[in-house]
């Protein structure tokens, strides 16, 4: 662990509470992005990171700080998102292709503002992401997870053994197989969407 997160961490414990949001700023985005690459869902991910974050809290007397600190709390962020995910388990999951803050539609509420807008491109484009998030959400929870950590944190396959707690053969294993599901899953629905 580096000195300054020891040094935070240490001061936490002694009840330092700009300490303490000093962790949490240095780890929220991470911790943001695996709970919203597992569960799918802004708000969600952010009650889970937010749920996560007091657990730190209140037992930051038992990490020993062994590993680094984002290992111990992304092990609570996944727990939390794969136990969002068992309760949530048959809801539906809808996909909106703006971006937070975008405006798309004019003052006439008719044409999209962005200049050299193409509605078959972006209708096609919204239809990959459904089928991306939707595969994504048919893969079990390890094999989501080591796809997040691979393709969006960029993590290498001793951290992500690290942070999984387990072999570097084991990450492998599941990233080949996650990937090749993945992969299965596209080529249908690109299959099924090329032109005869």
């Amino acid at each position: 662990m580096d000195p300054e997160e020891r040094k935070l961490l240490d001061d936490a414990r002694r009840g330092d509470a700009g300490a303490f949001r000093r962790l949490v700023e240095k780890n929220q985005r991470r911790a943001y992005a695996v709970a919203l690459g597992m569960v799918h869902d802004p708000d969600d991910a952010r009650d889970i990171c937010q749920e996560a974050f007091l657990k730190v809290h209140k037992s930051l007397h038992t990490f020993e700080g062994e590993a680094q600190f984002f290992t111990w709390l992304y092990r609570i962020v996944m727990n939390l998102s794969i136990d969002h995910l068992r309760k949530r388990r048959g809801d539906k999951i809808e996909f909106d292709e703006a971006l937070p803050g975008e405006e798309l539609e004019d003052d006439s509420g008719i044409a999209p503002r962005r200049t050299g807008f193409d509605p078959q491109r972006a209708l096609s484009d919204k239809e990959l992401r459904g089928q991306i998030h939707g595969a994504l959400a048919a893969l079990s929870a390890p094999h989501r997870a080591v796809l997040i950590m691979r393709e969006v944190e960029g993590l290498s396959y001793q951290e992500m053994a690290d942070q999984a707690g387990c072999s570097i053969g084991t990450i492998m294993s599941r990233l080949f197989h996650a990937r090749k599901k993945m992969q299965k899953m596209l080529l249908t629905y690109r299959d099924q969407t090329e032109p005869a």
